[in-house]
């Protein structure tokens, strides 16, 4: 999605049941794109209680509805995150 997207994974609704680790993973992943390729990013997932992959939502207003996204290995992103590394900034001198 990031590849599509000029700002990252934007506004994407996904099963409540997903957890905390998991959604810090995809976040970090989001994260080093961005400093790879020297470009900001973001990330707005939104965690819908009771929903699971598949799903219709309808949020109302200006987001209107949408499909709960399959969230792929959630529940098995603990290790990565507890690893507690940090995102350097940009890296320019690779550049040639």
């Amino acid at each position: 999605m990031t590849s599509v997207s000029s700002v990252g994974l934007d506004m994407i609704a996904i099963p409540g049941s997903v957890d905390a680790n998991t959604i810090a993973a995809v976040i970090a992943d989001e994260m080093v794109i961005g400093m790879i390729n020297s470009k900001t990013t973001a990330v707005r997932l939104i965690p819908v209680p009771n929903k699971e992959a598949g799903d219709i939502v309808s949020f109302g207003g200006l987001f209107g509805g949408s499909a709960i996204a399959q969230v792929r290995n959630a529940g098995k992103s603990a290790r990565f995150v507890n690893f507690g590394g940090k995102i350097p900034a940009p890296i320019h001198s690779l550049r040639n």
